[in-house]
C-alpha cells in the first residue's frame, strides 16, 4: 500500500503555503477541517496557540516528514494532527500511513478518532481487519472481514481485496478468504463469486480459483464465470478444456460478444483461424467483429470467407465510419477487387487516425495495378502532406524505395534513401534499409559503414548487428581476422534475442565459414526447426553437403524449393553445390 497526502486536501494550509504546491503529493478531495486555524478576532490581532493545539504546526511538521520521506515520522505527525481535527478525512489518511508503516498501536490509536468522525465507513471496518491481521489475531480479522463483505456491494469487495492482496502473511490471506467463502454475501451474485476466484488466483491458489469459479459457474451460467473459467484453463495450458467451457457458454449465450470473441482468439492460438473467424458470425457485427473477421480470415487464407464478408458488410446499413472504409478496402483488396479498394481507401479522410494508411495502400495498390507512375506521385505527395511527421515521411520513402527495388531499379531506390536521410539524418530504420540494398548490389564497404553507424546510434539494435554480423562472414574469406569480429557481432545479438531464427542462421552460418561444421549444423538444425524458409534451407543443405550428408541436403533443398521456388540463395546454392 502507498500512502500519499496532498496539501490541496487542507485549504487553510494551502492558502498559508503556496510554495508546497510543487511536492507533487496525490490525494483525493476532502472537506477543509473546520479547526485547521484560530479564527482571527476583530482587532485584527492573532490568538497565540499552544504547540500541542496547532494543528498547522503539527501538519506541517508532518507533511514536511513526508517530503523528506520519513513516513514513520509522518504517520506520527498526522496521527498527532487528526486529533485536533474534525475532519474524518485527515484521521483516514493517518490511519492508512500508519498501516502502510505497520506500526499498529499507532494505526489504533489513528483509528479509533476515524471511527469516532465517521463510525459507519467501510474503510473503518477494513482498518480494523488489517490492524487484527497484522498483530496476528486471525479470529478478529476474519470476523471484521466477514462484516465488510455482508455490507455487499462493488466498494466493500474492493476493499476486501485490496486488504488481502496486500498482506505480508499469503497463507493467512488464503486462509481468511477461504473463511469468507461460506458467507451470504459471497455467494450472492456471480460477480461477487468471480472476483474472489480472481483474488484467489492473484494470491497463488489456483486451484482454489478454479473450485470457486466452478461453483459460480454451476449456479449462475453466466458469462462472466465461463469466461473467467476458460481463461483459468488456458493459463493452465489446458486447451481443450477452455474450448469446452467456451462451447457450454455460447450454448447458453449465444450473443455474447465476451464469449464468441474469446473462443475465437483460442481456435486463432491453436492454428485454426478458420474456425475464429466462423465463431464471430453469430451475434450482432460492427466494425470490431468485422475487422476481426477479417484479419482471422486472411490469416487461414480463406479467400471464399473474405469474399462472403465483404458482401455482408457492404450491404451493412449502418454508417459507414472511417474505419469501415478502411476496412472495406482491405478486404477488397486481399479478395483481388484493386479498383473498389482504390476507391475505399480514397474515402477515408486524411484527418482519420487510419488517413494516412489509407493513402499508403492507394500507392501499393496503384502498383499492384501496374500503374507506377502514379503510386510513386502518390508517395511523393503524402511525404509533402506529412511534412514535419518524421514517421509518416520515413514510411513513404521506405515503401518507394521498395517499389523500385521491386521493379529491378534499384540505383533509384538507393537515391530515394539518400534523399530521404539528407532530410532524415541519422535515423537508424533508413540507415539499415540503405545498407541491405548496398550489399545486395555489392557496395560492401558502403554497407558496412551504414550498419556501424545504426551500432553506434542504437549499440542494442539487434537486427542491425546481426546485419553486420552476416555480412562480414558471408562476404569475407575463411581466413580473415573479421569473421572472428562478426562472430561477436551475431553473438551479441543472440543475447538480446536468443530466440530469434534469423540470428540463430546468422551463428550457424559463421561457424560454417569458421570451419566448424558440427556446431553450425546444429545452431543451423535449431534455426530451421524454428523457420524452416528457403533461406535457411540454403544454408544448412550446404552444410550437410560438406558434410557428405547429400541425400538429407537434398531434401532440405528440396523443402525449401517448396516454401519458394524463386529464392535466389537457394538456387545459386544448390548449383554451386551440385555442379
Amino acid at each position: 500500500m502507498r500512502f500519499t497526502m496532498s496539501i490541496d486536501r487542507l485549504p487553510a494550509l494551502r492558502a498559508a503555503l503556496p510554495f508546497m504546491l510543487c511536492a507533487g503529493l496525490a490525494a483525493c478531495a476532502a472537506p477543509p477541517p473546520r479547526h485547521a486555524v484560530a479564527p482571527l478576532p476583530a482587532t485584527g490581532s492573532v490568538a497565540p496557540v499552544a504547540p500541542e493545539h496547532d494543528l498547522m504546526l503539527k501538519l506541517l511538521t508532518a507533511q514536511f516528514a513526508l517530503q523528506d520521506n520519513d513516513l514513520a515520522a509522518a504517520a506520527r505527525g498526522f496521527a498527532d494532527a487528526a486529533l485536533l481535527s474534525d475532519d474524518p478525512a485527515l484521521s483516514e489518511e493517518a490511519t492508512r500511513l500508519s498501516l502502510s508503516q505497520k506500526d499498529w498501536p499507532l494505526a489504533t490509536r489513528a483509528l479509533a478518532r476515524w471511527q469516532q468522525l465517521a463510525p459507519g465507513d467501510a474503510g473503518v471496518v477494513q482498518a480494523r481487519a488489517w490492524i487484527a491481521l497484522g498483530e496476528k489475531r486471525m479470529d478478529a480479522a476474519r470476523s471484521e472481514l466477514s462484516a465488510l463483505a455482508m455490507r455487499g456491494g462493488d466498494a466493500s469487495w474492493r476493499l476486501v481485496a485490496q486488504l488481502l492482496l496486500n498482506a505480508d502473511d499469503k497463507p493467512a490471506a488464503l486462509s481468511l478468504l477461504d473463511g469468507l467463502l461460506g458467507s451470504a454475501a459471497a455467494v450472492a451474485s456471480e460477480s461477487n463469486q468471480v472476483a474472489l476466484s480472481q483474488l484467489a488466483y492473484k494470491l497463488g491458489d489456483k486451484a482454489l480459483a478454479r473450485r470457486i469459479v466452478d461453483a459460480a459457474v454451476a449456479r449462475f451460467h453466466g458469462v462472466d464465470a465461463y469466461a473467467w473459467s476458460a481463461r483459468l484453463a488456458i493459463d493452465g495450458g489446458d486447451k481443450a478444456m477452455a474450448r469446452r467451457i467456451y462451447a457450454e457458454g455460447l450454448e447458453r449465450e449465444p450473443q455474447s460478444l465476451r464469449l464468441r470473441s474469446g473462443y475465437a482468439a483460442l481456435l486463432a492460438d491453436s492454428g485454426d483461424n478458420a474456425a475464429a473467424a466462423r465463431a464471430l458470425v453469430a451475434g450482432p457485427q460492427d466494425d470490431t467483429t468485422y475487422a476481426a473477421r477479417a484479419a482471422y480470415a486472411a490469416r487461414a487464407v480463406d479467400k471464399a470467407a473474405l469474399t462472403a464478408l465483404y458482401r455482408e458488410v457492404e450491404s451493412d446499413k449502418t454508417e459507414r465510419t472511417p474505419k469501415r472504409l478502411y476496412l472495406l478496402g482491405q478486404i477488397a483488396e486481399l479478395t483481388g477487387k484493386l479498383e473498389a479498394a482504390l476507391g475505399w481507401y480514397r474515402e477515408v479522410p486524411l484527418e482519420d487516425e487510419h488517413g494516412f494508411d489509407a493513402q499508403m495502400r492507394v500507392a501499393l495498390v496503384l502498383d499492384q495495378l501496374d500503374r507506377l507512375p502514379k503510386a510513386l506521385d502518390q508517395l511523393h505527395r503524402l511525404v509533402e502532406m506529412a511534412a514535419g511527421d518524421s514517421e509518416q515521411q520515413r514510411t513513404a520513402w521506405l515503401a518507394e524505395a521498395e517499389l523500385l527495388v521491386r521493379r529491378q531499379r534499384q540505383k533509384d531506390a538507393l537515391a530515394v534513401y539518400d534523399r530521404a536521410l539528407a532530410n532524415l539524418p541519422d535515423d537508424a530504420r533508413l540507415l539499415y534499409a540503405r545498407a541491405l540494398l548496398a550489399v545486395d548490389e555489392g557496395d560492401l564497404a558502403a554497407g558496412e559503414r551504414d550498419l556501424r553507424r545504426v551500432i553506434e546510434l542504437r549499440p542494442d539494435d539487434a537486427e542491425a548487428l546481426n546485419a553486420l554480423g552476416y555480412t562480414l562472414a558471408d562476404r569475407s574469406s575463411a581466413s580473415d581476422p573479421r569473421q572472428r569480429e562478426a562472430l561477436e557481432l551475431i553473438e551479441r545479438a543472440l543475447k538480446l534475442k536468443p530466440e530469434e531464427p534469423a540470428i540463430i542462421d546468422s551463428l550457424g552460418w559463421v561457424r560454417y565459414r569458421l570451419g566448424q561444421l558440427d556446431a553450425s549444423v546444429q545452431e543451423l538444425r535449431r534455426a530451421y526447426a524454428k523457420q524452416p524458409d528457403a533461406d535457411i534451407a540454403a544454408h544448412l543443405g550446404e552444410v550437410l553437403w560438406a558434410q557428405g550428408q547429400h541425400d538429407e541436403a537434398r531434401r532440405i533443398w528440396d523443402e525449401g524449393r517448396k516454401k519458394d521456388a524463386k529464392n535466389k540463395a537457394l538456387l545459386e546454392t544448390i548449383r554451386r553445390m551440385t555442379q
